[in-house]
């Protein structure tokens, strides 16, 4: 096979941290949010070894913040959720689907609240910020949306704990999940939250000064050396063995958060202003579809996504990896719900797959001889 490059442009934005990310020896990017995301190091599998063994910094600018600042900031930041954020207090972030008024998500951002009237969208793959300016429009909000000068970068791994606590101070051991703090890096006052898209452990550094980026970089790298730190991003093994959905792979906005497993995120009852929720009410139970978690005990490497049993199709192959750990092949897949009513395993390529949710446990599962 030919090698395939990136053409890189100002339509592909580089980051604060994109000079100290190519000095690291970054294999590949993909274009996320217009901007470039690192995908790989060393290789997929050495990659994701040493994000569970040791601390890896990793380069997430395409990980952008929309900003919604404003009298009307509250408002506008429910409507575009199902999910009550009501309860939410000052720096405290919440997993929250983004969904359209046919309950479609959008977006699967964390929404960190700074007041009652300023707020950030950490946002996946997709052009929220288009989407709420014209909801603020259309609704007469008094808001300005925009996207702020704000370049996360995640520190992530077993022992990202102890290099951040060496950077800001041991007050970062008390922060909880989704919380965050306002810390100071070199006089600059940055929000610094327990995040990250692994579930090895990390923080991720809001930076709000683009031109620190190559000083923040070079100092977790000069703090982490006995630490074995290392430039790193993203991983599609670790994000598979921990069931984390990825936005434009395993889903899309012709999918409601019942089919991708997100029922616990939303309150039908719930007495709120929300885009969405007058549709979910009347999609709950009635989801034709189901997120479902696959897994082979050979590895195998399905060329065909969409799966058929005796000329019928079942489902749709959305993501697959082989897991180093495990021993085992695994995937997600959008199947149909009729299917699974009387099928707990598919055959694919004479392989037999067992089939789970998305809520699994690798580990729990092999113990169980599944």
């Amino acid at each position: 096979m030919n090698d395939k490059f990136l053409s890189i442009s100002r339509r592909t934005r580089s980051t604060p941290f994109t000079s100290r990310v190519e000095a690291s020896g970054v294999k590949a990017y993909s274009v996320y949010n217009h901007m470039l995301l690192p995908t790989e190091f060393v290789n997929f599998e050495d990659d994701y070894w040493h994000l569970c063994e040791h601390v890896q910094v990793w380069d997430v600018s395409a990980e952008r913040q929309v900003e919604i600042k404003g009298p009307d900031a509250m408002r506008l930041a429910q409507l575009m959720t199902p999910r009550d954020i009501s309860s939410t207090q000052d720096l405290q972030g919440k997993y929250a689907p983004l969904c359209n008024e046919h309950g479609g998500i959008i977006n699967d951002p964390i929404m960190i609240r700074h007041s009652a009237e300023r707020w950030w969208l950490s946002i996946a793959d997709s052009d929220v910020k288009l989407w709420a300016q014209g909801l603020a429009t259309g609704f007469g909000l008094n808001v300005e949306v925009f996207e702020p000068d704000v370049t996360p970068l995640a520190v992530q791994g077993p022992k990202a704990e102890e290099l951040v606590a060496r950077l800001f101070g041991e007050s970062v051991r008390d922060i909880r999940f989704f919380r965050g703090e306002m810390l100071k890096f070199q006089g600059q006052v940055m929000y610094v939250a327990r995040s990250g898209w692994s579930k090895q452990g990390g923080f991720e550094i809001y930076l709000n000064n683009a031109s620190l980026g190559e000083a923040l970089w070079d100092k977790l790298f000069e703090l982490g050396k006995d630490l074995n730190v290392r430039a790193g991003c993203p991983n599609s093994i670790e994000r598979l063995e921990s069931g984390l959905l990825s936005l434009g792979n395993d889903f899309d906005d012709s999918n409601n958060p019942f089919e991708c497993g997100l029922d616990q995120y939303i309150k039908l009852d719930a007495d709120i202003e929300s885009l969405s929720l007058p549709a979910l009410r009347k999609l709950a139970g009635q989801h034709k579809k189901q997120l479902m978690g696959l897994f082979f005990n050979q590895k195998i490497t399905i060329r065909q996504p969409n799966l058929t049993v005796d000329g019928q199709f079942v489902g749709e192959l959305t993501s697959q990896c082989w897991s180093p750990r495990y021993r085992k092949q695994l995937a997600f897949a959008m199947m149909n719900r009729d299917y699974l009513e009387n099928h707990s395993t598919i055959e694919i390529e004479g392989q037999i797959a067992q089939i789970s949710d998305l809520h699994f446990s690798v580990e729990a599962l092999i113990q169980r001889g599944e």
